[in-house]
């Protein structure tokens, strides 16, 4: 269910007009809005958050803010196919992530198979620069989305810990949706000019990615690894790349489909060469 809902995120986001930005804050702000009237149970668990544990949630709030800007955005850029495939690096970055934080090892197959997977990012990058030079800057735009997802994951697993997946979820999409506003009053935005039409896309948003999607995968931190939760992701270019031939008639070369072969070969060969070893999460 949650691959499905993610997947259908690109949709929505090339449905609408509206600056990148204000989707993404409207996203969060308004799955806050619907959660609000449940904070109540969670009182006492408030009670408990300590300052380095407040400090956490913003930092990985501000990581997720960031994401859905650098994704989104690609998305104006870039192909679908493209842009989504470059997100499945998401497990190898999360890994490195742990190895640096625990110094934990690393083989020589998942070595192997991170080299896979980075050439086939870069042959995505390579095809969409000959073909359309400005869906480099997507790509790119689509790898910093993947970093900062990390940043969120990696904070995430230890946050987890210590608060249930409602709190979490709460207090990170609160802080992202924030950090989105003050951005959004920076630029001068409107914060309320915009069609029925759009409305109803930035509440799709919120109610089947973001719900569906972000807050289920927030629920899994607790009992999975970061590693394992993010190679769910595998699925999303599959069913994004086929929901957007289908609706929104986007094909893609010959080029992008063996590139994004061989990185989701590669990703998926760096999970199965790690996945003895328990992965943990800062």
């Amino acid at each position: 269910m949650g691959i499905v809902a993610i997947s259908l995120s690109s949709i929505f986001i090339r449905w609408s007009s509206a600056p990148i930005s204000i989707m993404a804050m409207y996203r969060l702000l308004m799955i806050n809005a619907c959660m609000l009237p449940f904070l109540v149970f969670h009182r006492h668990e408030i009670k408990h958050i300590s300052p380095l544990i407040g400090f956490k949630l913003f930092i990985s709030g501000v990581a997720l803010g960031l994401h859905f800007l650098f994704w989104m955005e690609s998305l104006r850029w870039t192909s679908v196919a493209s842009s989504t495939t470059i997100l499945t690096l998401e497990p190898i970055f999360v890994m490195l992530g742990s190895l640096w934080i625990f110094r934990q090892k690393i083989t020589r197959a998942a070595l192997l198979s991170m080299v896979i997977a980075i050439v086939g990012a870069s042959l995505i990058g390579w095809g969409d620069f000959s073909f359309i030079g400005t869906a480099l800057q997507g790509d790119l735009l689509s790898l910093l989305g993947t970093l900062t997802i990390v940043i969120h994951m990696l904070l995430g697993k230890s946050l987890r810990a210590h608060m249930s997946a409602f709190l979490y979820s709460f207090f990170v999409f609160l802080f992202a949706g924030l950090i989105l506003a003050v951005y959004n009053w920076i630029q001068s935005y409107s914060f309320t000019a915009y069609p029925p039409r759009e409305w109803g896309i930035f509440l799709l948003l919120a109610l089947v990615p973001t719900l569906l999607g972000h807050y289920l995968f927030n629920y899994l931190l607790k009992y999975m690894s970061a590693t394992s939760v993010s190679m769910t992701i595998l699925g999303e270019p599959i069913g994004a790349t086929i929901l957007a031939y289908f609706i929104l008639g986007e094909q893609i070369t010959l080029l992008q489909f063996i590139a994004g072969c061989i990185l989701l070969v590669g990703v998926a060969l760096f999970i199965r060469s790690s996945k003895t070893a328990p992965i943990l999460s800062g």
